[in-house]
């Protein structure tokens, strides 16, 4: 899967975002230490090992780079940035019953406007699998030649 480039001095408002998912009682906020091993456990019941090891050291950076969305107490999706890599968006999952609601895009666009105030000027999607979604949202271009960029090599558990 290819990388993503998105120009950080050129994203879309997120406050229309997140009133619209307030009123509907989904909250989008920066995640907190005291509920680390919560949101860890949600993300590997949910996507799996790779993206626990990600989150955990979002969670490692300061500020904390990962946001989650929350509804009724409960961890409903998330969005990491500086966790693969410094300046790369991602990891990022929203559950299935929520997917179609805005809460994706709410994610993508706290992480990216957090990243801008952090002082970056683009951010890169690795390894991305929904191409129209990221275009579409924040206006992010194929980079040529990407894939499969920093994950070449991976180590994966024998099976």
């Amino acid at each position: 899967m290819p990388d993503m480039l998105v120009k950080l001095y050129a994203l879309p408002d997120a406050q229309p975002v997140y009133q619209k998912l307030a009123a509907e009682g989904i909250d989008i906020r920066r995640a907190l230490a005291p509920e680390r091993h919560v949101v860890l456990a949600w993300v590997r019941a949910t996507f799996g090992e790779f993206w626990v090891s990600e989150t955990e050291i979002a969670y490692s950076n300061r500020p904390i780079s990962c946001w989650v969305a929350t509804d009724d107490g409960l961890c409903v999706g998330f969005g990491c940035y500086d966790a693969t890599q410094r300046g790369f968006f991602g990891p990022t999952g929203v559950n299935e019953s929520m997917r179609g609601k805005g809460v994706g895009k709410a994610l993508l666009l706290a992480c990216l406007h957090d990243m801008r105030s952090q002082g970056y000027g683009y951010a890169v999607i690795g390894g991305v699998g929904p191409i129209d979604f990221y275009a579409t949202c924040v206006g992010a271009v194929l980079i040529p030649d990407s894939d499969p960029g920093i994950y070449r090599g991976m180590l994966r558990p024998k099976e």
